[in-house]
């Protein structure tokens, strides 16, 4: 779990990644790079849930998606300090995309995870 969401935090702070994946010069590459943020996070989530249920954390899907939440938040102030200028309304775009993949993220644990008798 901790070297995935390194390796996406570290990925989030690439403008070289960012130019990749999703180019500026296309119209919608904002809507794109949000699309690849929830992947993103989704995957994260999962994670997290997993290590979550492995060390008998709280199951309610509502831990997942704050702990998601709150790390796309830190995503954000480091690329604050990076010199992102997006302001405070694109930071709370990413965060609530960041929520819908601890969302995601949790759902697909569940699905996938039999549950103990």
């Amino acid at each position: 779990m901790c070297g995935l969401a390194i390796v996406f935090f570290a990925l989030a702070l690439s403008t070289t990644v960012y130019e990749m994946t999703s180019p500026s010069a296309l119209f919608w590459h904002v809507a794109l790079r949000k699309v690849y943020s929830i992947a993103a996070f989704s995957l994260v989530g999962y994670a997290a849930r997993r290590a979550f249920d492995e060390h008998a954390i709280s199951r309610s899907p509502l831990v997942t998606i704050l702990a998601v939440a709150a790390y796309s938040g830190l995503i954000e102030v480091a690329q604050a300090l990076e010199g992102s200028q997006e302001g405070l309304a694109w930071n709370t775009i990413d965060v609530v995309c960041g929520a819908i993949g601890g969302l995601i993220g949790n759902a697909i644990v569940r699905r996938t995870t039999p549950t103990p008798r």
